[in-house]
């Protein structure tokens, strides 16, 4: 039996029933913590809850950062400062890597355009910077920006410019899903 650790923010509650769906009789289990994973420092803080719930994983696919690259303030930028963004990834990879399973960092999906207090501009600078710092360290990059941003119109919900829109479940369900199966 696969165990599979769903780790993320909002737009993981939003697909995780359609990888549930997709990887239904494929012998696993799949665990995901019952609340959003938030912002990089939350989900390193929630680590130590949230793993003893899957004990020994074998795939964890992970991410943070639209909560880190939200704009709470205009005058202070980002929520997290990129360096302690990079910072505090590089050591949730660090635990995740203890449990021995194979990680799966996927970026931060785009977000609908003319959203503030987001930016396309900075997401894509938050997930460069953090595949510079750790792309050669996790087992597999998913890059779920590249999936979303040509497809905002038909991913990404027109009323909050955030979440998926049906077709975008899909879509990102089948994307998980598929990068999960490279290791089962």
């Amino acid at each position: 039996m696969t165990k599979i650790l769903l780790l993320g923010d909002s737009i993981r509650e939003n697909y995780q029933e359609k990888v549930k769906e997709l990887l239904f009789g494929d012998n696993c289990e799949i665990f995901h913590p019952d609340e959003n994973c938030r912002f990089s420092r939350y989900t390193l803080n929630s680590l130590k809850f949230w793993l003893p719930m899957c004990p020994n994983p074998d795939i964890v696919h992970w991410n943070n950062g639209l909560w880190d690259t939200l704009i709470t303030y205009p005058e202070d930028g980002p929520f997290t400062e990129i360096s302690e963004y990079v910072r505090d990834m590089k050591r949730i990879l660090r635990e995740l890597k203890k449990t021995g399973a194979k990680v799966i960092f996927a970026t931060t999906t785009a977000v609908g355009d003319n959203n503030p207090p987001w930016s396309n501009e900075t997401i894509e600078e938050y997930n460069k910077a953090l595949i510079d710092a750790i792309g050669k360290d996790v087992d597999a990059i998913n890059d779920l920006y590249a999936l979303t941003r040509p497809n905002n119109a038909t991913y990404i919900s027109a009323e909050d410019k955030v979440h998926l829109t049906p077709e975008g479940i899909d879509a990102l369900g089948s994307a998980v899903t598929k990068h999960i199966r490279k290791f089962m």
